[in-house]
């Protein structure tokens, strides 16, 4: 029985559900994990998270199939991805086969939130690790937890994808040889305000530029550049501060394998950017959001895609993409897990 949602209307924003995961680190290991009703988190006053933001997190989506089967899409990667997180946080890892497990159990006592197929919603799952003992030296904590829980949301873009305005911004991302390249919870915190500026200023996104020379296209607070050349060809900026999206990962793939495109990733000058035909920003809540303009103090980059529509290549990657992850096109190996 499905929940009463108006599924048509969901916004992108929390909703509870009944049910979520939640694994306590103690004594030097995690205990069992199990589902709970409780979407309170209790902690000391002192924990580790709120003193030293000793977190990490991870976003992947669950979605109706046309089969009618409840799938995920590439969850191995966001477990991996996460094992990466905590490592350099000094979190203790948790175990890939457990994550993927956990994901099944929150879908499946909640199948009842998971949108129909052709609604445009699909339900958000959020894992997320923490420090959770008391912590007052700068150090790692004792005790950690692991937690997982979802919420349906509505299409990040009501009435179609139209391209944004975005500005070079004049903060930095992440420090050279930081922590641009895992999910912590402090590089969203620090990119709060230079979003906030960007909105005050009438743009949609930031692009960040690598904090060492100012020279090379990064990532947005949130997402991976996609750009498309003239010719053709996709290319992705490559920096060892950005975070490794597992959405661009998978356009490359689709691009390179399926479209039969030519695909770079490589360093990127900002002074390139002028001439690609085709900008986007790829991530797990939007897939791509398409970019008409740049904004670089005074000075305006026009994408020859325009501010009406998604480029057409860009378009394909994004309908080749979904079409795989709503099972209207057959998948490569591993890239659909279904929860039965």
């Amino acid at each position: 029985m499905s929940a009463e949602l108006d599924w048509g209307n969901l916004g992108f924003g929390y909703i509870k559900t009944p049910y979520r995961y939640v694994s306590r680190y103690t004594h030097g290991k995690w205990d069992e994990g199990a589902l709970t009703e409780d979407d309170k988190v209790t902690i000391s006053e002192c924990a580790g998270v709120l003193q030293y933001a000793q977190t990490a997190f991870e976003g992947l989506k669950a979605y109706t199939a046309k089969d009618g089967r409840i799938v995920t899409f590439r969850p191995d990667l966001n477990a991996e991805r996460l094992e990466q997180s905590a490592k350099r946080l000094e979190i203790p890892v948790f175990p890939k086969d457990r994550f993927l497990q956990a994901v099944d159990m929150v879908v499946k006592a909640n199948r009842d939130y998971v949108p129909p197929y052709g609604s445009g919603a699909t339900l958000y799952i959020r894992p997320y690790i923490f420090g959770s003992s008391p912590v007052i030296g700068v150090k790692p904590a004792e005790e950690y937890e692991f937690r997982m829980f979802c919420t349906p949301v509505g299409p990040y873009f009501k009435g179609g994808a139209k391209p944004i305005t975005i500005r070079v911004s004049d903060f930095d991302r992440a420090a050279p040889r930081g922590t641009g390249h895992i999910k912590a919870g402090l590089n969203y915190a620090m990119s709060l305000h230079a979003i906030m500026e960007a909105h005050r200023q009438g743009f949609d996104e930031n692009m960040y530029l690598d904090p060492a020379t100012r020279t090379y296209v990064e990532e947005t607070g949130g997402a991976n550049f996609l750009f498309v050349t003239k010719d053709g060809k996709v290319v992705t900026p490559a920096s060892d501060s950005i975070l490794p999206s597992i959405t661009r990962r998978s356009l490359c793939y689709v691009a390179e394998h399926i479209l039969g495109m030519t695909v770079e990733h490589r360093p990127v000058k900002f002074e390139e950017v002028k001439d690609f035909a085709e900008c986007g920003l790829c991530g797990t809540a939007a897939v791509i959001s398409p970019v008409g303009r740049i904004y670089d103090h005074g000075n305006e980059i026009n994408f020859p895609s325009g501010m009406d529509e998604m480029g057409p290549v860009t378009r394909r990657l994004y309908e080749t993409l979904t079409g795989i992850q709503m099972g209207r096109l057959p998948a490569p190996d591993g890239w659909i897990r279904e929860i039965k």
